[in-house]
């Protein structure tokens, strides 16, 4: 069986040109079939619809990553805007959440106005029918929790999450999928976390361009990084591999909709 894998979960635009060529020249040969590219703002929305439009194994999501300043009223709307423009190139929201790292640098920081816009953002997921992608770790999770519900959006991928076990609970019981990075290969926090969530709701990321400590460290962040990942959840669930490698696919095609 040929070992498929899609990235779930990478800021493609992020990369520098040279890297990005090197990287997307080695997807046949890593066995990847797919990259689920997130924006950051909209000048990175814009570069991941070109870059979506350039190269067939790009899918797009577009949205406003947290951990920055907030966009004033005027770039909300503009972003907005966009999105309503280019909403049948997008398969996701994301990459949207709520700022845990910048509010831990800045204690005086003012919630109210990143959640208000989380809100606009799942609002917009809900009316377009679209899952969203969230940046939402630790006592944030059970916030984005709360209002996942309370604008009915079910469809939703907790990116690269860390956080309590009622959290986990919670979001397992609602069925909201999380992704793992390269790092499950030497954190004992994600490895943790990958023994106890359901295999059935997992995908499997790299948030290129991030760097990765380990068996990775010094290496660009590339696709190719999760067939390690994948061997080492295989080994923590005690599954063989054949299986994870089918069902983590299967997962993230189904998640995205994607046309494999």
């Amino acid at each position: 069986m040929k070992r498929c894998i899609i990235d779930a979960h990478i800021h493609l635009d992020q990369y520098e040109e040279v890297e990005r060529d090197a990287l997307l020249s080695g997807l046949k040969r890593s066995g990847c079939s797919g990259l689920v590219a997130v924006s950051s703002n909209l000048a990175s929305c814009r570069r991941t619809l070109e870059l979506a439009v350039q190269i067939p194994e790009v899918t797009p999501a577009f949205g406003f990553h947290p951990e920055q300043a907030l966009p004033n009223k005027a770039e909300q709307k503009a972003l907005f805007s966009w999105m309503e423009e280019h909403a049948e190139s997008m398969v996701a929201v994301g990459e949207i959440g709520l700022p845990f790292y910048l509010r831990k640098e800045h204690p005086e920081l003012d919630m109210a106005g990143y959640v208000c816009l989380l809100e606009a953002f799942l609002k917009w997921a809900k009316s377009w029918n679209k899952p969203v992608v969230l940046h939402a770790i630790y006592e944030d999770a059970d916030l984005v929790c709360d209002l996942l519900e309370k604008h009915g959006v079910k469809k939703a991928h907790f990116h690269w999450f860390k956080g309590s076990w009622k959290s986990l609970e919670r979001m397992k019981e609602r069925g909201y999928y999380i992704s793992f990075t390269p790092d499950i290969a030497y954190e004992e926090e994600i490895q943790q976390i990958a023994t106890f969530y359901p295999l059935e709701l997992m995908m499997m990321e790299t948030d290129g361009p991030w760097p990765f400590e380990g068996v990775f460290a010094g290496k660009r962040t590339e696709p190719g990084m999760i067939h390690e990942s994948i061997y080492v959840l295989s080994r923590l669930k005690g599954i063989a591999i054949e299986k994870v490698y089918a069902q983590i696919y299967k997962n993230t095609v189904s998640f995205y909709n994607l046309k494999k």
